[in-house]
């Protein structure tokens, strides 16, 4: 069985495939002091039940990425194993200026967005991470570029640090847009801002590339908090990371 891992700055997916069925994924917080022994025993801990056959990861942070070479090389020497990093094989043409700049989940997110939906044309994958990610992916599955913007949990602790009457609230949907007090009016301006935010973007990406049959696909551990609120999203697939993971690791294994 091949485990897929994907170290973001908050929060660090782990997933198990069977072939090309996941079975399950864990969701822990990432910290850049662990040392490869502590990923080891933390990532056996969690999959403990299954005969781990292969390896495949990436990460954006790269004290954590140091230390999972070193995992890999004590504790799986003998084990199939893929960094998604320049070299690798993904067959995703990055059309930017400089592509070793571009995170390696967002090159995951591309193969995936193309090879599950991709059919009809471009993707537009919108990642709800530690930053709000928009990867616009062409019909031919080229990684075409994007936009970054603050996510919305680091938004939010922003607002309650420099604001001294402000403070962090329960980020849930409120009874309506018209906040009645400063719990829901917090709430409203954080979801219903970053839905328009999204779908705003999304717009004006859809009018630059100016052609039919655009598809919308959210992931990223936020994104259940406004994907019922966005108009331009069309599918939510928590797993397009780890998806994508999988799909390198066949095309280098």
């Amino acid at each position: 069985m091949l485990l897929t891992i994907d170290v973001g700055n908050t929060n660090t997916v782990l997933g198990i495939f069977d072939n090309q069925k996941i079975l399950h994924s864990w969701r822990v917080k990432t910290d850049p002091r662990d040392t490869a022994d502590e990923l080891w025993i933390k990532y056996r801990s969690l999959v403990e039940d299954f005969e781990v056959s292969g390896i495949s990861l990436c990460s954006t942070v790269p004290a954590v990425l140091r230390e999972l070479r070193t995992m890999l090389s004590r504790h799986y020497a003998q084990t199939p194993s893929t960094i998604l990093e320049p070299g690798i094989k993904t067959g995703v043409p990055l059309l930017v200026d400089n592509p070793k700049e571009i995170g390696s989940d967002r090159i995951a997110n591309t193969l995936a967005a193309h090879e599950m939906f991709g059919e009809n044309g471009p993707v537009i994958v919108v990642d709800f991470g530690t930053s709000t990610n928009f990867d616009v992916v062409s019909a031919k599955g080229e990684f075409l570029g994007g936009a970054l913007a603050p996510g919305i949990e680091i938004s939010v602790e922003a607002l309650a640090a420099r604001a001294a009457q402000l403070r962090k609230v329960e980020l849930i949907k409120p009874k309506s847009v018209i906040g009645k007090n400063t719990v829901e009016a917090l709430q409203s301006g954080t979801i219903y801002g970053f839905a328009g935010q999204v779908d705003g973007l999304v717009r004006r990406i859809s009018d630059e590339l100016d052609v039919d049959g655009i598809t919308v696909v959210a992931t990223g551990g936020l994104a259940t908090l406004v994907i019922g609120i966005c108009e331009t999203i069309d599918f939510h697939e928590p797993d397009l990371t780890l998806i994508g993971l999988r799909l390198v690791h066949e095309r280098n294994h």
